[in-house]
């Protein structure tokens, strides 16, 4: 069985492999009894959102852990991967800006701190 750390960092590894943008990893287990890591990710299309998925999925099977759900594949705009104690969300970046699930769960995105990350309204 992998320790936390183990499950996200072969979480990072597939996402990596398929070429996400923006991983973000945050350390949820002060914050929700529920899981204790979220990792967010960015996808260019909805054929590598659903991509993105499956890899995580047949990367967390192949070292013996078990997925307990993937939500969202039909539309391929938002589709997160249960494993348990991390939770993956797979986003394109409309989407991603939309629910700014960083900043709900209190991290702020690296880009913020250089003056790039302002959102816009509009």
């Amino acid at each position: 069985m992998l320790t936390v750390e183990e499950k996200t960092q072969a979480v990072v590894a597939a996402l990596e492999d398929i070429k996400a943008l923006d991983i973000q990893v945050i350390n949820t287990s002060k914050l929700s009894s529920l899981f204790e890591r979220m990792v967010i990710a960015s996808a260019q299309s909805t054929r590598q959102t659903k991509a993105l998925a499956d890899h995580v999925e047949e990367q967390i099977k192949a070292r013996g852990e078990t997925v307990h759900g993937v939500e969202g594949g039909d539309s391929g705009e938002w589709v997160l991967v249960d494993l348990g104690d991390v939770i993956v969300h797979i986003m394109q970046p409309p989407v991603r800006a939309y629910y700014n699930l960083e900043e709900l769960w209190g991290v702020q995105p690296k880009l913020r701190a250089s003056g790039q990350g302002e959102k816009r309204n509009g």
